[in-house]
């Protein structure tokens, strides 16, 4: 249900490795968490160049039903931004590990990706 190759937050974000950047990481949100959003109508994103912290907000998601802040998954600079969203949110809910990804960081430590959970625990963290 959850691609295998990715790693997740408990804040629902999927991390892949590697980014299209040299040294990323591509950040976005898990299918199970569009879907507990609905239909996202804005995007909010960080700025390439900003660093940003793991586990604090750095974004936000607007849909018709709430706004969800986005988590840093991990620690690091922001290098690329998905600038599609601006004009088509909706692909975060149309192809969440595709096209609908939101931002790229160069972690500052290489192992905090690897400490993020892999798809077996984010499932098992949803049925908990």
């Amino acid at each position: 249900m959850y691609p295998e190759d990715l790693k997740y937050t408990a804040e629902h974000e999927w991390v892949r490795t590697p980014g299209e950047h040299e040294g990323s990481v591509r950040i976005g949100i898990t299918d199970y968490a569009q879907d507990a959003l609905g239909d996202i109508v804005y995007v909010s994103l960080p700025e390439v160049g900003e660093t940003v912290e793991a586990g604090s907000t750095c974004g936000e998601l607007e849909s018709t039903k709430s706004v969800s802040d986005v988590y840093a998954p991990v620690t690091g600079e922001v290098v690329a931004r998905n600038e599609a969203l601006d004009a088509t949110p909706e692909l975060v809910n149309n192809d969440p590990y595709g096209g609908g990804w939101l931002f790229e960081v160069v972690p500052a430590t290489a192992g905090d990706v690897d400490a993020l959970m892999d798809a077996g625990a984010y499932t098992a963290s949803l049925d908990g």
